[in-house]
């Protein structure tokens, strides 16, 4: 029979060949293990079960039979992938049996003309994303679910019409064992004019369902939520929490002299700050200058919250900021550079929000350069070798891939220019690391932070101006670059795993060169591999 063929059958002679093909497949094993234990021919045998059954047939397709029937067998489970046979279908299966222990699978996505002929808008999504998927439903399609989990928290609800893809991607997540996303595209999104896809406006209703979805989620999650709003488009949304009473935030500040530096910071979170309940604690390194200590001593008699400690040994941001934190009263501490000045009122709240949740270990924000572009809007794990910050130099106005720059979301790392964090949590790790002197210190932080099992959260609405490396320079003498080839190295060692495997929060088929989430140019680069960074191996500090 022509294969062709079976694409003029309808549906119901479609499955009668199935069932067919199924019997006739039951009868080959029942009449092979009759053969095997004589049956057909001495009736008068004594039954015995067979340890092992063979499949009658040495054709190259039996033999790929049974060895998908020997897969599918002891996964204890019924799995059909219906459509046409494709890669798709293969990852999917391959997903189910390489994860058993997987309950959703998502993939990566693109668009579709109308006319069937040209594919745009790649959409390349990170594994999966707690908080993304608050500020955007970035999973989307092609989405699969097992069939119990969906028994369980039930399918599409009408009362989130509009969203209800949204709606039961929530409950999905909350609900699995484990979310498993498949860094290819396994779907084209067919688009009109008409879609919210290309048209967000034409289907208003379906954003009001969105923020109901999210409330609705946090709800489910007993996350005090006050409210879900527009973000910087239509389909991109902002929460904005309930603060749990108004604890106090210690805000470190190393320093030495640069004291109109450290003035603009000061007197922009005391002068616009909406959040009032801070106290202030400068770490003194080392300063020369007789007007930085005059300075120190006008703030103490003016403000009672402003205190200076004084640290007497040589530069080490980590045991600075850990120094600082010794004394600090407060329940969350917020690392900040002496070179930052507050932009949004509200940014303070907007950590806190993130901080205040179990779930969560750190919050970082939005740094802009002094001209308005981006400085830092989250770190991936594998930028430029080590890492990096995203979004470098894009203007605070223009769109970022995805609009991943002004939605909230969680990250491997976060910079500790402006970084939030429970004091339980920075005394739980004991602390930045004090081995990382200058480099990678609260990249290290972050990833032991999420060792336990927290979330480290990029919230784009907590904004700072931050006027870089005007206080410690640059890495331009020998010794700093020997110094910073070792810290890369003690870096990799202790975090080998993300190195190799890649950063979870980025998807391999971007660039590791460029911070803009640009496709990987293949001819320099292969997917999902990483940099060479055995150069840094003769850096490496020997086990003690």
């Amino acid at each position: 029979m022509d294969p062709h063929q079976f694409d003029t059958f309808s549906d119901e002679e479609l499955r009668l060949i199935a069932a067919l093909t199924s019997g006739a497949l039951n009868n080959a094993l029942l009449i092979e293990q009759l053969e095997n234990q004589n049956m057909l021919f001495t009736p008068t045998n004594t039954f015995k079960p067979t340890v092992k059954t063979e499949i009658i047939g040495l054709s190259s397709s039996m033999m790929q039979l049974k060895k998908e029937i020997e897969i599918v067998a002891p996964a204890d489970m019924n799995i059909l992938v219906s459509g046409e046979t494709g890669t798709g279908k293969e990852l999917v299966v391959k997903a189910i049996h390489e994860h058993p222990g997987c309950q959703v699978i998502y993939s990566d996505e693109d668009k579709l003309d109308m006319d069937g002929k040209a594919l745009f808008d790649p959409h390349f999504k990170p594994d999966f994303n707690p908080d993304l998927l608050t500020s955007v439903n970035y999973i989307c399609h092609l989405f699969v679910v097992r069939k119990d989990l969906l028994e369980r928290v039930g399918g599409f609800r009408q009362e989130f019409d509009g969203a209800q893809d949204y709606d039961f991607i929530f409950r999905c997540t909350e609900a699995a064992r484990e979310v498993y996303h498949i860094p290819k595209v396994l779907y084209h999104w067919r688009c009109h004019q008409d879609s919210t896809a290309s048209n967000p406006e034409s289907k208003m209703y379906a954003f009001e369902a969105g923020s109901r979805a999210i409330m609705a989620h946090y709800e489910r999650m007993g996350i005090q939520a006050e409210r879900v709003e527009k973000g910087v488009d239509y389909g991109i949304y902002h929460t904005v929490f309930k603060l749990q009473a108004q604890p106090l935030v210690s805000v470190i500040i190393p320093n030495k002299d640069h004291t109109a530096d450290l003035d603009v910071c000061v007197q922009s979170l005391m002068g616009k700050s909406s959040y009032r309940n801070l106290e202030f604690i400068v770490v003194e390194n080392n300063s020369r200058e007789k007007e930085t200590f005059e300075y120190y001593g006008k703030m103490q008699a003016m403000h009672s919250n402003f205190h200076v400690v004084t640290w007497e040994k040589g530069f080490n941001y980590s045991a600075i900021n850990n120094f600082g934190a010794g004394f600090a009263k407060g329940e969350y501490l917020l690392l900040l550079n002496n070179d930052t000045e507050l932009i949004n009122p509200d940014s303070i709240q907007e950590m806190l929000g993130f901080c205040q949740r179990e779930d969560v270990g750190i919050a970082g924000a939005r740094l802009l350069y002094e001209d308005d572009t981006i400085q830092h809007a989250g770190v991936v794990i594998g930028f430029g070798g080590i890492a990096g910050h995203t979004f470098i130099g894009l203007h605070k106005a223009e769109n970022s891939y995805f609009h991943r720059a002004m939605c909230a979301q969680d990250y491997s790392a976060v910079t500790a220019a402006c970084l939030m964090t429970k004091k339980s949590v920075f005394d739980a790790v004991g602390g930045l690391s004090e081995e990382l002197a200058v480099a990678f210190n609260d990249i290290d932080y972050c990833m032991k932070v999420r060792a336990l099992g927290k979330l480290v959260v990029y919230a784009p609405y907590a904004c700072f101006y931050h006027y870089e490396s005007k206080s410690r320079g640059l890495e331009d003498t020998p010794e700093k670059v020997e110094r910073f080839n070792r810290e890369v190295a003690v870096f990799i060692k202790k975090w080998p795993d993300i190195i190799r495997k890649g950063d979870p929060y980025y998807n391999p088929n971007l660039t590791l060169r460029k911070s803009n989430f640009a496709l990987r140019d293949l001819q320099k680069e292969k997917i999902g591999e990483p940099y060479d960074l055995k150069i840094y191996e003769q850096f490496a500090p020997e086990d003690k």
